[in-house]
């Protein structure tokens, strides 16, 4: 039975986050993000239109009632709009009373070409956001100090890359993310760490969440799949075996093989 995932004040059925963008058409999104299981699914409040060019209603296909929404700061530069485009979307959720009001993935790039985090202005725009009453989700790099001084910062939750958004490169640096989870658990087991961005196939989930990471956020892997709907599946049903993968302890590695059937009691005979 899967456990849950508490986030601050939010507890989730699904330890896999989604997003809204790059979908073909709001129904194809609306399909998808009910069969990855998800439910909670987060929303640029400055990018994302909640009226398409034929009329339609995001809201129409996204339940408010039915999932969390995590309104995050993509497309943000600087802490400054990063803490505006946060107070916006909490005023727009609290006209929906949807209870992801209180909390904002908090996204401060660097630059448009890779869109990593700025650490300065992400540590800036984190101990302001905490300030302002804000349970902060935090993009991160997968470096560990960072992570650590985020969490010291009021951070509910750092949220390291994978590799850049939309990469589809799956986890590049798998020590790093080790050390973050070392980092961030000391003293502090249930601390949650998700992977957040540059996962491209379940596979990729799969081995984020054997790492021991507490949940995976992704959006292109799915809106962009070649069958975004097969995909979705894919990547709930990866989320849910890393997991149990993870809680049921791998055998280590070893140089040498082990044989699999016992050397006890082995039937011998005498030449003839």
């Amino acid at each position: 039975m899967p456990t849950p995932l508490t986030i601050g004040t939010h507890t989730l059925s699904s330890r896999l986050i989604v997003g809204t963008g790059k979908y073909a058409t709001y129904a194809q999104m609306g399909e998808a993000l009910e069969r990855s299981g998800a439910d909670c699914v987060t929303v640029a409040v400055r990018r994302e239109r909640l009226i398409d060019a034929e009329g339609k209603n995001l809201l129409d296909y996204v339940d408010p009632q039915r999932y969390t929404i995590l309104p995050n700061t993509a497309g943000c530069f600087n802490a400054e709009d990063a803490v505006r485009v946060a107070r916006l979307g909490r005023e727009i959720l609290s006209g929906l009373e949807n209870s992801g009001a209180d909390w904002v993935k908090l996204e401060c790039l660097a630059d448009k070409r890779t869109l990593l985090p700025d650490p300065v202005e992400t540590l800036q725009a984190t101990e302001q956001l905490v300030a302002d009453g804000f349970q902060v989700l935090v993009y991160s790099t997968d470096d560990p100090v960072i992570a650590k001084r985020l969490k010291n910062a009021g951070a509910t939750s750092v949220m390291p890359a994978g590799s850049p958004i939309g990469s589809g490169q799956g986890v590049l640096n798998a020590n790093n993310l080790r050390i973050c989870l070392e980092y961030l658990k000391e003293d502090d087991p249930t601390y949650p760490v998700i992977v957040d961005a540059g996962v491209g196939a379940a596979s990729d989930v799969a081995a984020a969440m054997e790492l021991g990471v507490d949940g995976v956020l992704l959006n292109t892997a799915i809106a962009h799949a070649q069958d975004p709907l097969a995909m979705a599946d894919a990547m709930r049903l990866a989320c849910e075996a890393g997991r149990l993968s993870y809680l049921s302890g791998r055998i280590p590695k070893r140089l040498y093989a082990t044989a699999s059937s016992p050397e006890e009691g082995v039937i011998t005979w005498q030449p003839s």
